[in-house]
């Protein structure tokens, strides 16, 4: 006799020789659909980096931790008062030894994207990449600063 087991499209166990008994639980297995962990997004290798934004009187300054890459991997757009940042990194690594080959290889991106204020000046932003950091200056229109606060006096 055979062991045969038949998976229909619906994905469930069919027992094709009755003296074969699969128990109920593995079954259930199968028939079950898989946790979102595994269906969407599994081992894409993305991931965002941590922002930190920090509002002043005259500006706004945006620091994003990335380190690793190169001022080159990275392309920043400002479109109608969306800021997206951006970074794309390839590398190969290819070591030919005596009696093998070994090549390893690594992908990675991100874009974040920001809304910036009207109050923005988007004639001045300025970019800066140093020591993993990349930090954004987001500087402020004059009819936007905070002014220092003055006592007024009584007349």
């Amino acid at each position: 006799m055979s062991n045969l087991i038949n998976v229909p499209k619906n994905g469930s166990l069919a027992n094709t020789n009755s003296n074969v008994n699969f128990p109920s639980w593995l079954d259930d297995i199968f028939n079950r659909d898989l946790p979102s962990v595994f269906s969407s997004n599994f081992n894409t290798g993305i991931t965002l980096p941590k922002v930190n934004i920090k509002e002043t009187a005259d500006a706004f300054k945006v620091e994003m931790a990335v380190p690793g890459l190169k001022k080159s991997d990275f392309q920043l757009d400002l479109d109608n008062q969306v800021l997206s940042i951006s970074a794309e990194s390839k590398n190969e690594d290819e070591k030919n030894e005596d009696n093998y080959t070994r090549m390893e290889f690594g992908y990675s991106s991100f874009k974040r994207t920001f809304t910036l204020p009207e109050s923005v000046n988007e004639d001045e932003i300025n970019a800066n990449y140093q020591d993993g950091i990349l930090s954004i200056l987001l500087p402020k229109k004059e009819e936007a600063r905070q002014k220092p606060p003055r006592t007024i006096e009584i007349s």
